[in-house]
């Protein structure tokens, strides 16, 4: 007597919505089906309908034709209260009616690493931290951006050591390594018109953070303004995770993403060194998996 077919394994799909690539993985059981990256051109976290039409699109694209997922679950740049990711939740619900969540995309650092609770940091372009209280509640700090703060990220780097050089020319020091290394990315010949550079950019965070290597480059040719601006980066990005744990967050595990946190070894130095005097005990993780690898854990746990 044969047996019928096998039933099918549920298909869960993870979705990492970077602000310059997604990434979007769907696997049934541990096999993956469907792994994809492509550009988030087009993508517009505050307009519910317009980001969930962007997400459902992205689905019909990448998935098989016959393929239904039976979970989604999104980490999205872009996406910062509870609010705006319930927003968007309903909205997709429009056009994909199974199980789905959305969230900031720091909330995927911790599941991609499998651990249950902890603090997700993210430090590339911008900076942010997530954590959650002992009920579930999301908290999040950070993430205001360039103009406002972003401390420790490339483009707050780059910010602080513009503001670092201009105190030094306003105290009639002569252009050192940091100074001069600005000068060449700016493509400007004198200190004063650091300023005038910065406030031209039309995309502030991308436009400063790209200039970031300057201030590590020149930390290595001697620079104390460089020096002390990483070590003041670390310092914030450290400050992130306490106000989480005044909050009421778990940080016992701090796991950490971003381009210039993992790719700077002064950088993730400093912030270990600030997290081992303000918390200590706390446990530094780098993310060396993709985040979408996290996305895929929380649309596993809406089955």
């Amino acid at each position: 007597m044969q047996g019928g077919p096998a039933p099918l394994v549920p298909l869960v799909v993870g979705i990492d919505v970077g602000g310059t690539k997604t990434h979007l993985r769907a696997c049934s059981g541990t096999d993956v089906v469907v792994d994809t990256v492509r550009p988030s051109s087009g993508w517009r976290p505050h307009d519910p309908g317009e980001a969930a039409q962007w997400l459902a699109g992205l689905l019909r694209e990448a998935l098989p034709a016959d393929a239904r997922p039976a979970s989604v679950a999104v980490g999205a740049h872009g996406c910062e209260s509870p609010r705006q990711g319930a927003l968007l939740q309903q909205a997709l619900g429009a056009h994909l009616d199974v199980p789905r969540r959305i969230a900031n995309d720091a909330e995927l650092l911790v599941p991609a690493l499998g651990l249950k609770q902890g603090v997700g940091l993210v430090a590339g372009t911008g900076s942010v931290a997530v954590g959650h209280l002992a009920d579930g509640t999301l908290v999040q700090v950070g993430g205001w951006g360039a103009v406002l703060g972003d401390e420790g990220s490339s483009a707050g780097l780059v910010r602080e050591a513009a503001r670092a050089v201009c105190a030094a020319h306003d105290r009639g020091d002569p252009p050192d390594p940091l100074a001069r290394g600005l000068l060449a990315a700016f493509g400007v010949v004198e200190v004063p018109a650091i300023g005038a550079a910065l406030e031209s950019a039309a995309d502030v965070s991308a436009d400063w953070g790209r200039h970031a290597d300057a201030v590590f480059s020149a930390a290595a040719a001697g620079s104390g303004l460089a020096h002390d601006v990483i070590a003041a980066g670390g310092r914030a990005l450290a400050a992130l995770v306490t106000r989480l744990a005044d909050r009421g967050a778990a940080v016992d595990d701090v796991v950490v993403a971003g381009g210039v946190i993992l790719n700077q070894a002064a950088l993730y130095s400093a912030l270990d060194d600030a997290l081992g005097r303000e918390l200590p005990g706390t446990r530094l993780h780098p993310l060396r998996v993709p985040p979408v690898e996290g996305a895929v854990e929380l649309a596993r746990a809406l089955l």
